[in-house]
């Protein structure tokens, strides 16, 4: 069950994250750096299917098997791995590691995901033994979800530049591990980002016109993984024409897929 926090007592604040917003980016190092034009496959629910012929595959740090990651890597496939960096999800494993005052809003649609105090040093904590996680299970990269804090209605005051702060300092930590790291979503700051992270993974860029705010990736050689999301397969074949032109257009490595990610279909515009 999630955690009901109303009607309790304000609970005391975590220490403060002693994050800087101006850090300098990690550059020097061997991580995996996709191409441009790097195919990809994204799946996060229910068993995954190993049989697309792929460059990379997107799966859950959690709840993958090792079988699966050893599978993919035997076959040349870099494994990037999903957590969600920026809510708690109280079905995760190390849910109780978070304070009760870390804890903000239910996201919305989501009642048992909350979002997090992405100042809180506590919080940054839980995100540094996710990506020792996945640095352990042999991840080539992380995916770090809910990136977007200062944008939401949090129940915190998060700024842009806390924000800022805590995806550079995501950004920095995944390359101390040997691991390449995706910006997810966050067009607003991807050009204060792009020199922190290897590629950009986005939901919808051409459904809410935002590609434009992503195009600073390819420009610096680096891709934009977009998912766009349909109900049925037949809706998605029938966008595929015109959504693969713009895609072309604007540089996007799209893909259709079901909005659960359980590979009940792909539409890829490879």
């Amino acid at each position: 069950c999630s955690t009901d926090l109303a009607g309790a007592a304000p609970a005391s604040p975590s220490p403060t994250a002693a994050l800087d917003p101006d850090v300098a980016p990690v550059t020097d190092g061997d991580w995996y750096r996709p191409a441009a034009d790097v195919t990809w496959q994204w799946q996060i629910q229910g068993e995954v299917n190993t049989s697309y012929a792929v460059a990379v595959y997107d799966v859950d740090l959690f709840d993958v098997p090792d079988a699966v990651i050893r599978t993919l890597q035997s076959r040349g496939i870099r494994v990037i791995c999903y957590f969600s960096a920026g809510s708690g999800e109280n079905y995760r494993p190390d849910y109780d590691r978070f304070a009760p005052a870390d804890l903000g809003t239910p996201l919305e649609g989501y009642p048992n995901e909350r979002w997090l105090d992405v100042r809180s040093a506590q919080v940054v904590a839980v995100m540094e033994a996710r990506l020792d996680l996945a640095a352990r299970r042999g991840c080539d990269g992380v995916e770090p979800d809910n990136v977007t804090a200062f944008d939401h209605a949090t129940g915190f005051d998060i700024t842009d530049r806390d924000q800022l702060a805590f995806n550079r300092h995501l950004a920095n930590e995944a390359h101390r591990r040997g691991l390449a790291i995706a910006l997810k979503n966050d067009g607003d700051q991807a050009e204060a980002l792009v020199d922190y992270f290897d590629f950009e993974l986005n939901e919808e860029c051409h459904e809410y016109a935002e590609c434009n705010l992503l195009q600073v990736f390819p420009k610096h050689g680096k891709p934009i993984l977009n998912a766009e999301y349909a109900d049925t397969r037949a809706l998605a074949e029938a966008r595929k024409s015109s959504l693969c032109a713009e895609a072309r257009e604007q540089q996007t490595r799209t893909l259709l897929l079901p909005y659960d990610l359980d590979d009940a279909f792909r539409i890829g515009c490879d």
